[in-house]
């Protein structure tokens, strides 16, 4: 595995197997034991200008002006390298929202979001993972699919409609529901490495795992964001279940938004790129404390991937 920094955009090394390459004695233990690079809203990079507002609710009557259009995306866009391209600097969780676009003409086309929708749907999206996955079978992939904006009147026909797609394209890939976590020996034996996460009342069906709980700091202040991180790791320590620290900055929801969204020269891009450095010192801290997967934005910035595995090397060294 490289160490070369890979603070530049597009300069990330090659993470491709990091899990195949991790020591042999790290691959009998649990999944949420490992420590696993995650991004957080992975979808961003591609919202598309010309959606309608999605979220916030106070802005949705502002769709049709395009300048409002384009201040959310300035401030919605946490990811700045393609899916592909994250799975190749080594990120393994992804954190993909999705919903219904206003108005499509398709009945079951889906897109993804944050603010505003994506320019590309998710089928599209989840074949150019299946198709990675393909090639890295040693890599194991948790998708979490949550924060779902369907029309109520055919919300259910469209959970119906996803689930059967991503059970047919998936298919023997997807890691079924288990009492256990299973480890990376467990998966490779199975030849399963597809994780799928459905923040929704799916359990009847046993390739569809269940929320996997996420902790953030809801805080512009990277301080507050590992202090609120340090106190769930003292609750999550003894889970045996998968969970994500979130080291993604949250804007504020009241008044206080304008002194972030009129800056100039400024976007959340640039914000997240000078709060990681800090973030990622306090990561470095948590070698032997258990974080599981850590998600974060700019995910190919500043050896975020890198970071993170390390601390599965870390812990392997103090046992």
């Amino acid at each position: 595995m490289s160490a070369e920094d890979d603070t530049g955009r597009g300069q990330a090394p090659s993470y491709c197997d990091w899990m195949s390459q991790l020591p042999d004695d790290l691959h009998n233990i649990p999944l949420c034991n490992l420590a696993i690079p995650g991004s957080h809203d992975s979808m961003t990079y591609d919202l598309d200008v010309s959606s309608s507002i999605i979220e916030p609710d106070n802005l949705k009557g502002l769709s049709k002006i395009c300048c409002a259009r384009r201040i959310v995306r300035k401030w919605a866009v946490t990811q700045e390298e393609s899916i592909t391209k994250q799975l190749d600097a080594g990120v393994r969780y992804f954190d993909l929202r999705i919903a219904r676009k206003p108005d499509d003409t398709e009945p079951t086309r889906l897109y993804f979001y944050h603010g505003l929708c994506t320019r590309t749907d998710v089928e599209t999206v989840l074949r150019m993972i299946h198709d990675w996955a393909e090639k890295h079978p040693k890599e194991i992939l948790i998708l979490a699919l949550s924060h779902f904006k369907f029309p109520k009147e055919n919300e259910e026909q469209l959970h119906i409609h996803l689930i059967g797609f991503i059970k047919t394209l998936f298919g023997s890939k997807l890691l079924h529901r288990a009492w256990n976590i299973p480890s990376l020996k467990n998966c490779w034996d199975q030849g399963r490495n597809i994780i799928v996460s459905y923040d929704y009342s799916a359990n009847q069906h046993p390739e569809m795992w269940g929320r996997i709980p996420y902790c953030y700091g809801n805080s512009m202040d990277p301080a507050e964001v590992e202090s609120k991180l340090r106190q769930a790791l003292e609750k999550t320590r003894s889970s045996q279940g998968f969970h994500v620290c979130g080291l993604n900055l949250t804007l504020p929801e009241d008044a206080k938004v304008l002194k972030y969204i009129f800056r100039p020269n400024d976007n959340f891009t640039k914000v997240l790129q000078r709060s990681q450095p800090t973030l990622l010192q306090w990561v470095k801290q948590q070698a032997g404390q258990r974080p599981n997967i850590i998600a974060s934005d700019v995910v190919t910035r500043h050896n975020f991937v890198s970071t993170v595995v390390q601390l599965n090397i870390s812990e392997l060294v103090k046992t």
